[in-house]
C-alpha cells in the first residue's frame, strides 16, 4: 500500500513542472498580442485624445521652458476639448504652422525627415511619447484675441489692447538684454475663424505680429500639463487677459461688499431671534439653562406658568 502511494506522489510532483512550463509558454505566445494592443492604444490616444510635445524654443518662457542644448519641457496636449469648443483668450495652444509661418526658427520639427524608412519610423514612434520632436512644423503660443476682435499695441503703459481695452498679462516675461518695451503695431482686426497668438516671452517671439493670425483649424490642442522634467511638473496656466480687465476695473472697496451685506443681513435676524426667544420664555415654553443670556426673562405676564423649580435647591 505504501509503495503504491509513492508513485502517485511522484507523478503529482512531476506534473507541476509541466504546468509551469505551460504557463511560461502561454506568456510568450501572448506577448506579441500585448505589444500590438499597446501600440494601437498609444496611437489612438495620441491621435484623438492627447499627445506629448517638446517645447523647441524660448518664446514661451517662463511659462514653458525651451532652449538649445537644454532639458526642454515636455507638455501633454489635450486634443479632445476643441472638438466641442473653440480656443479662447488665454489658452496656450499647439498648432500646425500655416504656410506664412514656414520660415520660422521656432518650429517644433528637427528638419526634413530622414530618407531611411526605419529611422523615420523610429523618429515618429519616439515623437509620440515626447522623446523626439515631431516631423512637422508645430508651434506653441498663447491666444490673445479671437475672430472679430481688434488687437493693437501699445497703450501709454506698454500694454497690448483688444477692442481698445488694455490687457492684464501676469505671465509676460521680458528676457534680459532685449528690453522691456513691446514693439508697436497698428490695430489689426482678426478675421472670423482665426486667432491672434503671441509668445509670453514677448520680445523673443516670432508670432502673429510677424506672420499674421492662424486659423482655428490649425490648432492641434491645448497645452495642459508639463510632464517632464520632473522638477517642473504642473499645469499650464490659461489666464484670460481679457476677463481680468473688467475685474481690475472694479473699485477696491467692492471686495468687502459681500461681507458687509452679510453683516447687515444678520443684524435684523438676530433681533427677530431674540424677540421670539423672549416671548417663548415669557409664555413658559422654555426652561432656563446654564448658558441663558442675561435679560432674556424681563418678567412674566399675569397668569403665566411659574418657572420650573431649581433641582439644586
Amino acid at each position: 500500500m505504501t509503495g503504491g502511494a509513492n508513485p502517485g506522489r511522484h507523478g503529482s510532483a512531476a506534473g507541476k513542472p509541466k504546468g509551469k512550463a505551460k504557463k511560461k509558454g502561454s506568456f510568450w505566445r501572448e506577448l506579441p498580442l500585448l505589444i500590438v494592443v499597446a501600440v494601437v492604444l498609444t496611437f489612438v490616444i495620441q491621435t484623438f485624445l492627447a499627445r506629448i510635445y517638446v517645447i523647441p524654443s524660448a518664446s514661451m518662457e517662463r511659462t514653458l521652458h525651451g532652449c538649445n542644448g537644454c532639458a526642454n519641457d515636455r507638455v501633454a496636449v489635450d486634443k479632445l476639448s476643441y472638438r466641442f469648443s473653440e480656443p479662447s483668450p488665454g489658452d496656450v495652444v499647439v498648432f500646425r504652422g500655416p504656410p506664412a509661418w514656414g520660415d520660422n526658427s521656432e518650429v517644433g520639427g528637427s528638419g526634413p525627415p530622414s530618407g531611411n524608412v526605419l529611422v523615420r519610423g523610429l523618429q515618429s514612434g519616439l515623437s509620440l511619447i515626447g522623446l523626439a520632436p515631431p516631423d512637422e512644423k508645430d508651434f506653441v503660443k498663447r491666444v490673445i484675441a479671437v475672430g472679430g476682435q481688434t488687437v493693437a499695441c501699445c497703450d501709454p503703459q506698454n500694454r497690448v489692447t483688444v477692442d481698445g481695452q488694455p490687457l492684464n498679462e501676469p505671465y509676460l516675461y521680458f528676457q534680459p538684454n532685449l528690453g522691456r518695451t513691446q514693439a508697436d503695431f497698428a490695430p489689426v482686426q482678426v478675421p472670423a475663424g482665426q486667432l491672434w497668438v503671441m509668445g509670453d516671452n514677448r520680445n523673443n517671439s516670432a508670432d502673429a505680429r510677424v506672420h499674421g493670425p492662424i486659423g482655428v483649424t490649425d490648432v492641434i490642442g491645448k497645452a495642459r500639463v508639463i510632464v517632464l522634467p520632473v522638477g517642473r511638473w504642473g499645469g499650464v496656466p490659461d489666464t484670460d487677459p481679457q476677463a481680468q480687465v473688467s475685474a481690475l476695473g472694479a473699485p477696491g472697496w467692492t471686495s468687502a461688499a459681500p461681507l458687509a451685506a452679510g453683516v447687515l443681513g444678520a443684524v435684523p435676524l438676530v433681533g427677530v431671534s431674540r424677540r421670539l426667544r423672549r416671548r417663548w420664555w415669557s409664555s413658559g415654553g422654555g426652561v432656563r439653562g446654564p448658558d441663558e443670556l442675561p435679560g432674556d426673562d424681563p418678567g412674566r405676564e399675569p397668569g403665566a406658568s411659574p418657572p420650573s423649580p431649581d433641582p439644586g435647591r
